[in-house]
C-alpha cells in the first residue's frame, strides 16, 4: 500500500492566471482543493470522481481565492488557512486555522504545513506525504518560491522575511523536491538550489518587489 501516491491534478484558472490544485487519495477518493482562484466549473471538473474533504489556501490574495465563496457553497467543505494578516483588504473566515507543523489528512495520506511568510504573512506550503508517513517529495508552494526567484514582496521588511523563509524552510527540502507554484510550471528544487544560495549571499539593501535569482 505504501507506494500509492496522492494523485495531483492542476488547472490554470482566472485572468492572471493562477494554478489551482486538487489532491486525491487513490484508495478512499477523498480530495482537497487548493487555491480556488476562479472558474468554478473548471474547478468542479477537477474534483470529478472524488469526495472533497476540504478547501486549502496557500494564501488569501484575490487571485488565489476568487472562487472561494462559490466553491465553499457548492462543496460544503471546510476552508483551512493560516491566520496571518492579509493584504488587499481580504476578509477571510476559515473553518480551521492552520499553522507551521500541522498535519492535514487527505484520505490515508498526509500534508505537512510549512508557514512560509514574506510574499504574505499568511503564506503556507503543503508538503505531500505518502500513506506510510514518508515524504513524497512534492510540495505545493503557492507564491513562496518560483523557478526564477522568490515571490513578490511589498516592503523591505517583507523581503527580509522572505529571505529567512528561503533559508529556513525552502532550503530544508531535499533536491528531489518538486515544487508546484501558484503561477507557472513545477520545478525541481535541486535545479535552483545553487542560484538560490548565491542570491541569499548577496546584500540586497532595502529592496522589495519582484526579484530574480540573478539580480
Amino acid at each position: 500500500m505504501g507506494n500509492d501516491r496522492l494523485e495531483l491534478r492542476s488547472s490554470c484558472v482566472g485572468p492572471w492566471p493562477v494554478n489551482a490544485y486538487v489532491l486525491v487519495c487513490p484508495t478512499t477518493r477523498r480530495s482537497v482543493l487548493i487555491d480556488p482562484g476562479a472558474d468554478p466549473g473548471e474547478l468542479m471538473d477537477m474534483l470529478v470522481g472524488t469526495e472533497a474533504a476540504a478547501i486549502l489556501l496557500t494564501h488569501a490574495h484575490p487571485d488565489h481565492v476568487g472562487a472561494l465563496d462559490e466553491m465553499r457553497a457548492r462543496l460544503g467543505a471546510p476552508v483551512m488557512a493560516h491566520p496571518g494578516s492579509r493584504h488587499h483588504g481580504v476578509n477571510l473566515v476559515a473553518d480551521r486555522w492552520i499553522g507551521d507543523g500541522d498535519r492535514l489528512n487527505v484520505g490515508r495520506h498526509t500534508l505537512r504545513v510549512y508557514h512560509a511568510p514574506g510574499h504574505t504573512d499568511d503564506q503556507v506550503c503543503f508538503a505531500l506525504w505518502d500513506d506510510e508517513g514518508k515524504e513524497d517529495h512534492r510540495v505545493i508552494v503557492g507564491d513562496a518560491v518560483f523557478e526564477g526567484g522568490p515571490g513578490k514582496t511589498q516592503s523591505p521588511e517583507d523581503f527580509n522575511v522572505a529571505l529567512e523563509t528561503l533559508r529556513r524552510v525552502v532550503l530544508s527540502w531535499p533536491d528531489e523536491a518538486i515544487c508546484y507554484p501558484g503561477h507557472g510550471a513545477p520545478f525541481r528544487l535541486g535545479d535552483i538550489r545553487g542560484a538560490l544560495r548565491a542570491f541569499l549571499r548577496k546584500d540586497h539593501g532595502d529592496f522589495c518587489g519582484h526579484a530574480t535569482w540573478g539580480m
